[in-house]
């Protein structure tokens, strides 16, 4: 239950300070920025050593991480970088464009599968994908309640594709119960391969004229230490096994 409600406070919260902030461009991007140094060293020092420990250490389970590249990269595609905070794209457009939506649902819905069998509440794996939810969460509220004057959408449509965002996740966990646990290293090699283009694309965007941007560089170093440190107090034996 704490798992299902930090996933859904985390895109309310986001969603509320992009409709309250959603015009600062500026707290979008570093939020992303921060978020994405936290995601890649969970990738890097939960996830992947999740993926590598297990029984299935021996098969191919590096394919399922491209797999998951691949996989964003055809996400990208639908939602057009919006991820990343590229939501210049859809902003001049009256209407809610569904391959957006359905991109960002098919993401954090298979985000929330690997959730199923962790054992602790607050792992690693599920903070970082908290922490991701929040930037994300802040500029779809920025997009869909700051939208340019005239505009004609309702705002109960809106309110649904929150709520089908803030669910995705929950869903998605839902539905790995019912998976064979045998397939959980799988997934979470997938979703490995998500968090990694995710993070490394925010991270290493070319800065403008490729000078030296030291805030951007003092983001991911304050990501990379929170997450550190969660790994340093974190009780690994309470994390979830994968048989």
């Amino acid at each position: 239950m704490i798992t299902v409600l930090l996933l859904i406070f985390s895109v309310i919260a986001g969603v509320f300070l992009g409709k309250h902030f959603g015009k600062k461009e500026k707290l979008a991007k570093n939020l992303l920025i921060l978020s994405a140094g936290f995601l890649i060293t969970i990738c890097l020092n939960e996830v992947f050593p999740q993926v590598y420990n297990s029984e299935l250490s021996s098969s191919n389970l590096g394919i399922f991480v491209i797999a998951g590249v691949l996989l964003q990269m055809i996400l990208e595609a639908l939602t057009k970088g919006f991820e990343h905070g590229h939501f210049h794209h859809h902003s001049d457009h009256n209407i809610l464009p569904v391959a957006l939506m359905v991109g960002l649902f098919v993401h954090a819905f298979i985000e929330g599968i690997p959730l199923a069998n962790e054992e602790h509440a607050l792992s690693p794996y599920l903070l970082g994908i908290v922490f991701h939810n929040i930037p994300i969460s802040f500029i779809l509220g920025a997009f869909l309640f700051n939208r340019k004057e005239g505009s004609k959408t309702p705002s109960y449509p809106s309110l649904l594709i929150v709520a089908l965002f803030a669910l995705a996740s929950p869903l998605g966990m839902l539905l790995g119960n019912y998976f064979n646990p045998d397939l959980q290293p799988y997934f979470l090699a997938i979703v490995g391969g998500i968090f990694l283009h995710i993070s490394s694309v925010i991270i290493f965007e070319s800065n403008k004229n490729h000078n030296i941007d030291w805030i951007k560089i003092g983001l991911v170093i304050v990501g990379v230490s929170l997450a550190l440190m969660m790994h340093l107090f974190h009780d690994h034996s309470q994390m979830g096994h994968y048989h």
